[in-house]
């Protein structure tokens, strides 16, 4: 079973309802000693960071959501959930965040539309299982003001063109990150959901 954790700010009806559609089980978790109970975590996020990771502090679960990442199993963020993952981000002041990647998360700066709203293609930057399926060009749909700047660019597994290249998903050992909403990006966002829950739950009989 998949957990999902809820600290308050996650879009958590559509995320699973997709999960439902592909055919996997999930819970909502909020309590740090059950993260262990699941064989995959997502974490989501919709809003601003400074406020997600103080829900996330105040609710006791970073320290598990780190020992969690030690056991191996998969961890995916998406959205602001991504975010999270990287070192810190400077949305509205400086603020740490949970350092499971390297990296940090920066306002869009530019004569431009602010946020990145809608429809935009993904540029796969090497092979991974994540991306089982999917080809570049194929469309997801993001929603954020803020982007990851990465630590290390072996970690970067796709990216899409916005006035630049932004971080569109992430990986490193057992974690992993979506920028844009899977859940809300169609087929091609199924496909990279199945091939999370693949590896978290095995393949669907």
């Amino acid at each position: 079973m998949i957990g999902i954790i809820d600290y308050g700010m996650g879009n958590l009806y559509s995320l699973s309802k997709a999960l439902e559609r592909l055919g996997y089980s999930y819970d909502f978790v909020s309590q740090g000693e059950r993260l262990n109970d699941y064989s995959g975590l997502i974490i989501p996020g919709v809003g601003a960071f400074g406020d997600a990771i103080a829900n996330i502090r105040e609710l006791g679960l970073e320290q598990p959501i780190h020992d969690y990442a030690a056991t191996g199993r998969p961890i995916l963020g998406i959205c602001l959930g991504m975010q999270l993952l990287f070192g810190k981000s400077t949305e509205h002041g400086e603020h740490i965040g949970l350092g499971l990647l390297s990296g940090e998360a920066i306002r869009f700066v530019g004569d431009y539309k602010i946020p990145h709203m809608g429809w935009n293609q993904l540029q796969l930057t090497q092979d991974h299982w994540l991306l089982e399926g999917v080809k570049t060009g194929e469309y997801v749909y993001f929603v954020h003001s803020y982007h990851v700047r990465v630590g290390h660019p072996e970690e970067l597994l796709a990216t899409s063109d916005y006035y630049q290249d932004v971080t569109a998903i992430v990986g490193r050992g057992n974690v992993y990150g979506m920028q844009f909403h899977p859940e809300k990006s169609g087929e091609t966002g199924m496909q990279l959901l199945r091939n999370f829950a693949v590896q978290c739950e095995g393949v669907l009989a």
